[in-house]
């Protein structure tokens, strides 16, 4: 191998080129049936009525209750009003929606194969693309805004190493949608979604869910080019090894549902090409998720101590008033949460982790590539999504109060 050769490779993998993947939308005819057949029908589930995750089908009552967190909404609607000031009526027809469209659904974290709604940043003026990012950073914490624009720059760094796909392993190639209108007493919310990044944040009064929220890298450091140095999920891995590590023999015997991650070490479903371990990636608003793995209810005091710092890496992406109270409600069900891992334990190891509580689902995954020809789960490609089960993602158990309170002759169908 020449110097050449080497140089295009990272942690001794090269490139992948080829695939049937345009502008950011992968043309599922031109894969074999048997990949065609790992995209899941988003568009046909957004359609279903929106149950939620559960552990058994059955939904858990009076779960969520509208509040005040604290938070102040008026920047965030100052940012979405500019924004949408700023649009044609094409492009607002394009990118806004009813509060409780189908559009809420309708992402993955790879690539779609539909027409894709709402605007693609990529092809907005940078003036406008500014007032759509805007949005984000009023909305989210400085923790939560830095994630999702190092994914965005991770996505170009990507693009970079592997030479390829220049329409579509870009910091831009995302589309942003917007849902109700912004207001700091109704609800709202926006959508940013696209390859490693999918952000749904509703809106209602002081009150804020940012589930699901999916992000992912490729690799996760960016180790040369325009973006070399950055870096995502550090705090996320190193947490997650602490709390492991926290256990006792028998704790960690439960906890750890099989000590490899190599592909021929798992069952067939813990093994997917496209989702790795991952239960509640797109399109798995309704799936019956069963609890695994270790409860939390015999941790000791460091060892809950733990578990909540692991939480908080992912809740700290929320606001402060918002993010206390995501805490809170971690807290209070926190003897019914049960931690599973799969693989291992070592610094440079790969494995997979879940949080999963009736107030939560963390997932942690360490993912082989799609990119990079690394046909083993490698520690630099991950994925990672939060989700609120039994029916909170998309705020829409708060609409459903908020409309049963406020507009009882309004049905929501989904």
């Amino acid at each position: 191998m020449d110097d050449e050769d080497e140089k295009a490779r990272y942690r001794g993998f090269g490139p992948v080129l080829g695939l049937p993947i345009r502008n950011a939308r992968v043309d599922l005819s031109a894969l074999p049936p048997e990949f065609r057949e790992l995209f899941p029908p988003v568009v046909e589930r957004a359609r279903e009525p929106l149950v939620g995750i559960t552990t058994d089908g059955q939904v858990v009552p009076d779960l969520f209750a509208i509040q005040d967190t604290g938070w102040n909404p008026g920047p965030a609607v100052k940012a979405a009003t500019a924004f949408l000031d700023c649009l044609t009526p094409a492009q607002r027809e394009k990118v806004q929606f009813a509060v409780d469209a189908d559009e809420w659904r309708m992402w993955i974290n790879a690539f779609p194969s539909w027409e894709p709604h709402g605007l693609r940043l990529e092809d907005l003026e940078p003036v406008l693309r500014d007032r759509a990012l805007e949005i984000l950073q009023e909305s989210l914490s400085a923790t939560g805004f830095s994630d999702a624009r190092t994914a965005m720059k991770l996505n170009a760094a990507l693009g970079e190493l592997v030479g390829g796909y220049p329409d579509t392993l870009t910091e831009y190639s995302y589309s942003i949608a917007l849902f109700g209108t912004p207001s700091t007493t109704q609800p709202w919310g926006w959508q940013l979604w696209g390859h490693h990044l999918d952000v749904h944040c509703f809106i209602l009064g002081r009150q804020m869910v940012l589930t699901p929220t999916f992000i992912g890298a490729e690799p996760a450091e960016a180790d040369r080019g325009v973006h070399k140095g950055l870096r995502l999920f550090d705090e996320q891995r190193t947490a997650g090894l602490d709390l492991l590590r926290s256990l006792r023999p028998a704790q960690a015997s439960q906890a750890v549902l099989h000590s490899s991650m190599r592909v021929q070490d798992l069952p067939a479903d813990l093994a997917d090409p496209l989702n790795g371990r991952h239960r509640g990636g797109a399109a798995q608003d309704n799936r019956v998720i069963p609890y695994a793995g270790l409860p939390a209810g015999g941790l000791t005091i460091p060892q809950r101590n733990s578990l909540l710092r692991l939480v908080n890496t992912y809740a700290q992406r929320l606001p402060d008033g918002p993010a206390a109270a995501f805490m809170q409600s971690i807290e209070q069900h926190l003897d019914e949460t049960h931690l599973a891992w799969i693989g291992g334990t070592g610094d440079n190891d790969a494995f997979y982790y879940r949080v999963h509580s009736p107030v939560v689902l963390i997932e942690y995954d360490c993912q082989p590539g799609v990119f990079l020809d690394n046909d083993q789960a490698e520690p630099f490609h991950v994925h990672t999504i939060v989700r609120t089960p039994n029916g909170g993602d998309y705020g829409r158990d708060l609409l459903r109060r908020h409309l049963a309170q406020h507009h009882p002759q309004h049905h929501l169908g989904r």
